[in-house]
């Protein structure tokens, strides 16, 4: 009789109190489940970490680059690689997918990551950059046409020349700088630089050198000619004053010849 008090008080409170009833109904419910396995109720954030390997990377212009997207979610709803370079194939294993871009050709790009795990998404990012250095830097001899000295400097086989800057010092000194930045191919290029130099007396014997430098947003790629000593020039003007002094010298010499020859001979005359 003792133990069927409570119970008939039990189902007397939910009779009079429906909302016990419906209580007592949840806590046994979470009992149960956790007991076992239950899945993750949908909208449940899950943490978890996206990551995509290289997250930088540097291609020649046309070449091709595999990325690794890997997970810590332990059932992926979705994986996804957004970006606006040419897909090719795509190999998956356990938390992680490979990614294969072909033809990269844009001097920048960028390629996102997506995983969707339990209805969150989270993604990683990876840049892409395709540029070649300078093959080589050329610098011709200097040409002397008048007073001016022709500078002429070809840089073979760069990528992107939008973003390469050409420069000529002197001893040291910049004395000719150009940007290309108005080239916007997608291929590799070469640049001839033609400059005219008026040099002075400070220049002469000062190594000349041709510069080539890519400045890629942080990015930056030096390339140097050989040095080239930059000789005297002799101009038309130091030419004929030295006809004129030879002239000069040589009416002196025939002038004194003429005098000593007319005194022998006044000295060699009868008197």
């Amino acid at each position: 009789m003792g133990s069927l008090f409570p119970l008939s008080l039990l189902l007397f409170l939910a009779a009079a109190y429906p909302g016990v009833g419906s209580a007592l109904g949840r806590g046994t419910e979470r009992a149960r489940g956790s007991k076992g396995s239950s899945p993750t109720p949908p909208g449940t954030s899950v943490p978890f970490w996206v990551r995509v390997s290289p997250e930088f990377v540097a291609v020649p212009p046309g070449g091709s680059v595999w990325l690794n997207c890997s997970n810590s979610c332990p059932q992926p709803q979705s994986s996804s690689l957004r970006t606006r370079l040419q897909q090719g194939k795509t190999l998956r294993g356990p938390g992680w997918v490979l990614y294969q871009l072909l033809d990269v050709r844009a001097w920048s790009s960028q390629a996102h990551c997506f995983v969707t795990c339990a209805g969150k998404t989270r993604w990683a990012t990876a840049r892409i950059t395709a540029y070649k250095p300078p093959h080589s830097v050329i610098l011709e001899p200097p040409v002397l046409e008048g007073r001016k000295y022709t500078l002429r400097c070809h840089v073979t086989h760069v990528f992107p020349v939008g973003y390469l800057v050409v420069t000529l010092r002197c001893g040291g000194r910049i004395i000719y700088s150009e940007s290309l930045e108005r080239f916007t191919g997608l291929d590799l290029a070469n640049v001839t630089l033609t400059y005219e130099f008026p040099a002075g007396p400070r220049d002469f014997w000062q190594p000349v050198i041709c510069h080539a430098r890519l400045n890629l947003n942080g990015l930056v790629v030096h390339s140097s000619s050989a040095p080239i000593t930059l000789m005297i020039a002799w101009s038309p003007v130091p030419t004929a004053l030295a006809s004129c002094s030879i002239a000069a010298l040589v009416g002196i010499l025939l002038a004194v010849g003429a005098a000593y020859l007319y005194k022998y001979l006044a000295m060699k005359s009868p008197e």
